[in-house]
This record gives structure tokens, C-alpha cells and sequence, in this order.
């Protein structure tokens, strides 16, 4: 790849394909101070105004491009900077390749708290993981004072819930979700009731002296790929219909629809829904119903399945950090009776981390 002249016009060449850059979008691009702040890179001047913008001379050199536009401004341009915006490297979907894994996977992506962490080159390789796997575990992080508030808060902000800025999941009377029970939970994703669905939990180990109450965990791009191989029917309309999920207690009933499998604009794998304490199907043709049913019965088997998931205990001062948006988390039956189970758990969203990956990248110039 690179950037080529030719008569004043500048081309890109990517994989022997030549597009001609428009000499607006190259204009509202100049950084010079008098068109652009230097302590937050937002514009000095509206580019919505530039029009009939031409460019009377380009030259290359070394790794910057020197352009005189036809509104008497002359600017140099890394190119490599440009590059990176042509080709969306910071959409980190184009620089993170997700690496979809099942029970087969033998280590989890793991890591050492420390006091210098959050700034840290480990930061950076931990959200990298994150966003490979969609979780990673942290050991050893300070359990007391609610320390996940600082860990969270470290990485983004936390996005507050009628659960609170932070929720303690452990076993109590009359609770108001499952989670706060000792009953075994299958694999789901957490609020596909509110809107937005929060992308990423944090759930920190606090004590844990009971023999059951492992964390599960599925990856369900893993499990949609392999339903879109095995059985496109099922696949299509469970990536069609919309889903009403619904919240109720005393205080707040929350609402909200998506369907089981969404993608995104270029049919990637965007989100993940499932919860079948909560979903409500909406009243379609029998014929539409009969092949829904028979596909979210497929697709629940597959979550269960052995085949795609994975067991472990979280140890005191572990917190685990999992993308809501692609896995499925839940826990095996535990006897509250014999000893003290607590976990505290929490929400931030994706720009949080992808905000801080990429300044960690900046910072570190990776």
C-alpha cells in the first residue's frame, strides 16, 4: 500500500486497486495551528464551508506529503497517518483480530495486578487480550474498600445500574435476581433489558470457600459461527426477529428487544443476546414461531454444551473482565451453608476500553 502523485491529484494504492483522495477530505485534514487546536486536535474552523478546494501542487518527501490547495494554505502530512485513517486502523476490529475459541481453550488470558498497572505496557497487552478473547482475569487485586470501583474507574468509568454503581453478588433472602442466589445459572448475557445493554462486566472475587460455584463461560461468536456452518435456517431467523427482554421488581420495570445474534453493517458478529428468564418472543406466524423455537432450542444446547464451554474457580482478588456483548457467563450450583461465596461486580462501556487501548498504544508507540 501506499500514496502515489499523478497531476497534482493524490491516489492510494491499496492491493493494486488506485482511489484518487479528494482534496477536501485532505484539506479539512491540515493541522497546522492556525486550523487546529494542539491540546485536543478539534478543528479551529468549520470544513463544511470549503468548497470548489483543489490542489495547485503536491510533492513527496521522505514519509511527508507537502500540498499547496487553491485557497492559498500549504501543509505537510504524515503520510503514515494517513495511511492509518485510510485504512480505519483505529477501528479495532482492523488492528485486534478476535481469536473465537471453545472448550479446547487450555489458557486463560491471565495477569498480574500491580501498582503501576494502570498505566502500564501490561494494560495495553491486557486489553489487547480482551478484545481477542472477550475476557481476560487479573490476579491479586486489592479486595478491600470496594476496590473495583479504582480498578474500573482505572480503565473507564463505571456506568451505574438500579443495582447501584457497583452490586455484591452472594446469596441473600427474597433477592430481586437469580445472580443473588445459590442456584446453579446457565449461560446468558447480563440486562439485555436496558438500553443500552452494558458491554463489559467486572466481577471481583472477594471470598470464595465453597466447592462448588464454578464460573462458566461461553463464547458466543464461536457458537453463532458454528450455527451459521451447520444450520443457516436456524441462524437466519435468529438474527432476524427481535426479542422483548423485561426487568421487573418493586422499584423499576425495564424493557428492551434485540435479536439472539446481531451483526454489524459488514455481517461481522456485533452482539450476543440470551436469557431465557427473562425473554419474551413476540406473538409471530405459527410456521415463524415453529423454526424460532426449534433454532433457540439448538442455539441454548450449543451454549450448554460441553463442547463450547469452559469451568474454573475465581480465587480471592481475582476480578474477571468479559465482554457482555460476545460471551455468555454463569456458574454451577453452590451450598451457601458451607462457607462464604461473594463476588462484586460492576459495568463499564466498550468506548472506556477501546479509548484507553488506543492511548496505550499512542503512548507506547505500538
Amino acid at each position: 500500500m501506499k500514496i502515489e502523485l499523478n497531476n497534482n491529484k493524490v491516489i492510494f494504492n491499496v492491493n493494486q486497486k488506485q482511489t484518487e483522495i479528494h482534496p477536501i477530505w485532505l484539506r479539512e485534514r491540515v493541522r497546522d495551528e492556525e486550523f487546529l487546536d494542539k491540546n485536543n486536535d478539534q478543528r479551529l474552523f468549520d470544513p463544511s464551508i470549503l468548497n470548489n478546494i483543489n490542489i495547485e501542487n503536491a510533492q513527496i518527501n521522505n514519509d511527508t506529503l507537502e500540498l499547496t490547495f487553491n485557497d492559498g494554505v500549504t501543509s505537510k502530512f504524515e503520510i503514515n497517518k494517513l495511511t492509518s485513517e485510510l485504512l480505519d486502523l483505529e477501528n479495532l476490529s482492523n488492528t485486534v483480530k478476535q481469536k473465537f475459541w471453545d472448550s479446547s481453550l487450555k489458557n486463560n488470558p491471565t495477569y498480574e495486578f500491580n501498582e503501576n498497572f494502570y498505566d502500564s505496557k501490561d494494560m495495553y497487552n491486557l486489553l489487547k487480550s480482551f478484545y481477542e478473547y472477550g475476557f481476560v482475569i487479573i490476579k491479586n487485586v486489592p479486595t478491600q474498600n470496594n476496590y473495583i470501583v479504582n480498578f474500573a474507574n482505572s480503565i473507564g468509568s463505571i456506568r451505574p445500574t438500579n443495582f447501584g454503581e457497583f452490586f455484591n453478588v452472594k446469596s441473600v433472602p427474597n433477592p430481586n435476581d437469580l445472580a443473588y442466589t445459590s442456584l446453579a445459572l446457565s449461560p446468558h448475557t447480563d440486562n439485555p433489558y436496558r438500553k443500552p445493554v452494558p458491554c463489559i462486566q467486572l466481577l471481583h472475587c472477594i471470598e470464595n470457600e465453597v466447592t462448588g460455584g464454578l464460573t462458566t463461560l461461553v463464547d458466543g461468536f464461536k457458537v453463532a459461527s458454528h450455527l451459521k456452518e451447520t444450520n443457516f435456517e436456524y441462524f437466519k431467523i435468529l438474527r432476524k426477529i427481535k426479542v422483548k427482554f423485561k426487568f421487573t421488581d418493586k422499584d423499576v420495570i425495564l424493557v428492551n428487544s434485540g435479536e439472539l445474534i446481531e451483526l454489524d453493517e459488514k455481517d461481522n458478529f456485533k452482539q450476543i443476546r440470551f436469557n431465557t428468564r427473562m425473554d419474551y418472543v413476540p406473538a409471530l406466524k405459527k410456521n415463524q414461531l415453529d423454526l424460532y423455537y426449534k433454532a433457540r432450542k439448538e442455539i441454548s444446547s450449543l451454549y450448554n454444551s460441553e463442547r463450547f464451554k469452559i469451568k474454573f474457580k475465581l480465587k480471592t482478588g481475582d476480578i474477571m473482565m468479559m465482554d457482555n456483548h460476545r460471551l455468555l457467563h454463569g456458574r454451577t450450583i453452590y451450598n451457601a451453608n458451607e462457607g462464604k461465596r461473594f463476588l462484586q461486580g460492576c459495568y463499564i462501556d466498550h468506548d472506556s476500553s477501546e479509548g484507553k487501548l488506543r492511548h496505550l498504544k499512542r503512548k507506547f508507540d505500538l
